[in-house]
């Protein structure tokens, strides 16, 4: 070894010694990494980390003194208690922690999965006012309101109520009183602020109301009832409205409300208010989360006197939405369930509504009064179905003469062929249009059935045949997911199959003619397939036997009809053709045809 090498070594020795000597850990550094690996063990075995346990107990010390000091101090602190309030159809929980409903089950009510049904669930609802005491924001729910009794339960006639409170001091205090009776789903809200008017500014005219919920799954097709929830509201002018159904919004209402409901597909939670809502803002959200429906919230003002104790009432309807449950609770609830628009609506609402309820009192299963129901309308609309056949009987015995008028004229003038044809619809007696307005007439009543099916509480778990809920789609087969369909629905195919027959007897006895038009009829039942597959089974249910009895309509008809006998009667009006006056719009008509034939003819020459 030379001395380079020997030199180079007792350097490189030297480096390593220094370092190890400059980097070593200073006492507190190895008691700290001690601490560390003390907690790292307690955490393994389930404690709490000692420096944590120490550092938390200091934390609450100073938390607790802080609380204190604040308006409503001791009432910021304490257990949470819950109270149970229970009847034959609700079980209602309400917590000491705001003093607010916690949960609220329907005792009679399945989830679609067989889990009990709640209209709230624990810590997704959050219910409370907001306002200034001496100088401080509070928020009620916050508050831990301390109950003046126990669990309740209370059955027929009987009525009972509990009382939670919170205390500033002796003599001024927030008191919630909810009460129950038995065999309703109303629960009762009275709320005493007394004394707090002292605490407030000399300006303050109102408090805020808060509520907010989270609505979880309780139907099969979530998507179908993420589409049928949302926040309905009733103005003081009587008119009820809501927020969209199918994306999320938030509306600023500049109108007093009533009350505000928290709508789901078959279920609604109301709070009606007996004094006025003003200034509320609503807003509802969409969630991709599974289970999750929608989040709602809701704020609007009260009213507040600084010059005496503030009283307000409040109600919490929680129930299904029935139609005639919610109009026996008043106050246009019943407003909630969509009937459709217009023509449709009156329909549902004087004619279908009645019927059913007529027929649900015979206690049949709602299959047997779908088909009772089927058969009675069907019935009721027979003069209409008879008019149009008929109609379209005389368009038939007509069509060879129609052929050869358009074989004479030429497609080439389509203004002198329709006046061709017109004048032989004159000499014969037949409105070209006889057949499609019966039908136009019946639209209402088909679509009417396209609202009422689909939000009928009472289809809501009830079996029939195969179907096991009728309120949403059977699926005998299903498969994963291809472009979004992942189940087929027999009671969809059965009306699918149905109107296909329908369709080609038409075609086959009405002589169409083999052109596109006569495919289209084909084509839409199958379209239809693809939108109804995801409807109620009830809906399609309905629509396979109207399918069925208008084929059986059909063919019935045909048998009486004697086409050698309508066409004798037309070769009849023809040779002597009743004189009618021409109306204004007849003469226009004419006129105006006249005028685009003579166009024509110039633009041909």
């Amino acid at each position: 070894m030379d001395r380079n090498t020997l030199i180079g070594l007792v350097l490189i020795f030297g480096i390593l010694a220094g370092s190890f000597y400059l980097m070593k850990p200073s006492e507190q550094e190895l008691k700290q990494e001690q601490r560390l690996q003390d907690s790292l063990k307690r955490v393994k075995e389930g404690l709490p980390p000692l420096s944590d346990t120490a550092k938390v107990a200091t934390q609450h010390t100073i938390d607790s003194s802080a609380i204190l000091s604040k308006p409503f101090g001791e009432a910021r602190l304490g257990e949470e208690q819950v109270v149970t309030l229970e009847n034959e159809l609700l079980i209602a929980k309400i917590s000491s922690r705001g003093g607010q409903v916690k949960s609220v089950q329907l005792k009679n009510e399945t989830n679609f999965d067989g889990k009990p049904l709640m209209l709230l669930e624990e810590n997704h609802n959050k219910f409370g006012f907001v306002f200034k005491a001496n100088g401080e924001n509070v928020n009620t729910s916050e508050l831990n309101f301390a109950p003046q009794g126990g669990n309740i339960s209370v059955s027929g006639e009987s009525a009972q109520s509990v009382t939670f409170r919170a205390n500033y001091s002796a003599n001024q205090y927030l008191e919630y009183t909810y009460s129950i009776k038995g065999n309703d789903f109303n629960l009762g809200l009275d709320v005493k602020a007394v004394g707090l008017q002292h605490l407030m500014d000399v300006k303050t005219s109102s408090i805020v109301l808060n509520w907010e919920t989270t609505l979880l799954q309780k139907e099969l097709n979530g998507t179908s009832e993420r589409e049928k929830s949302t926040i309905f509201f009733k103005e003081a002018n009587g008119n009820v409205d809501h927020l969209s159904e199918t994306s999320d919004d938030n509306e600023k209402l500049d109108e007093t409300i009533n009350w505000i409901a928290f709508k789901q597909h078959f279920f609604s939670t109301v709070l009606a208010s007996n004094q006025p809502l003003n200034n509320a803002e609503l807003a509802v959200k969409f969630d991709s989360s599974p289970n999750v429906v929608k989040h709602y919230k809701a704020s609007a003002d009260l009213a507040f006197s600084g010059q005496k104790d503030n009283h307000y009432t409040f109600n919490f309807f929680f129930g299904p939405n029935q139609y005639k449950v919610l109009k026996a609770q008043g106050n246009d609830f019943q407003k909630i369930i969509n009937m459709g628009w217009g023509p449709m609506g009156w329909i549902n609402k004087f004619i279908t509504v009645p019927i059913f309820d007529f027929l649900d009192g015979f206690h049949l299963s709602y299959g047997i009064i779908i088909l009772i129901l089927t058969i009675f309308l069907k019935g009721l609309l027979f003069p209409l179905t008879y008019k149009s056949y008929q109609s379209m009987a005389k368009m038939r015995v007509l069509k060879p003469q129609l052929d050869e008028i358009k074989e004479k004229v030429g497609e080439d003038n389509p203004m002198l062929l329709q006046q061709e044809q017109m004048k032989l619809y004159k000499q014969a007696g037949v409105n070209p249009l006889g057949g499609c307005l019966p039908l136009l007439l019946q639209m209402p009543f088909t679509l009417a059935f396209f609202f009422f099916f689909p939000n009928l509480f009472e289809l809501r778990g009830e079996s029939f045949l195969w179907v096991k809920d009728l309120s949403t789609y059977d699926a005998p087969v299903t498969f994963p997911a291809i472009f979004g369909i992942n189940h087929i629905s027999l009671m969809c195919v059965l009306m699918t199959l149905t109107t296909l027959l329908t369709t080609w007897y038409n075609n086959a006895t009405s002589g169409a003619a083999n052109n596109q038009m006569k495919y289209i009829g084909y084509i839409m039942p199958l379209i239809f397939f693809f939108v109804l597959n995801n409807f109620p089974a009830g809906l399609n249910y309905y629509y396979f036997l109207a399918a069925v009895f208008t084929f059986l309509t059909q063919v019935i008809i045909r048998q009486f009809i004697d086409d050698e006998k309508i066409l004798a009667k037309i070769e009849e009006n023809k040779k002597t053709p009743k004189v009618q006056k021409k109306s204004s719009f007849q003469q226009k008509m004419e006129e105006m045809m006249r005028q685009q034939q003579a166009a024509q003819q110039k633009k041909n020459k």
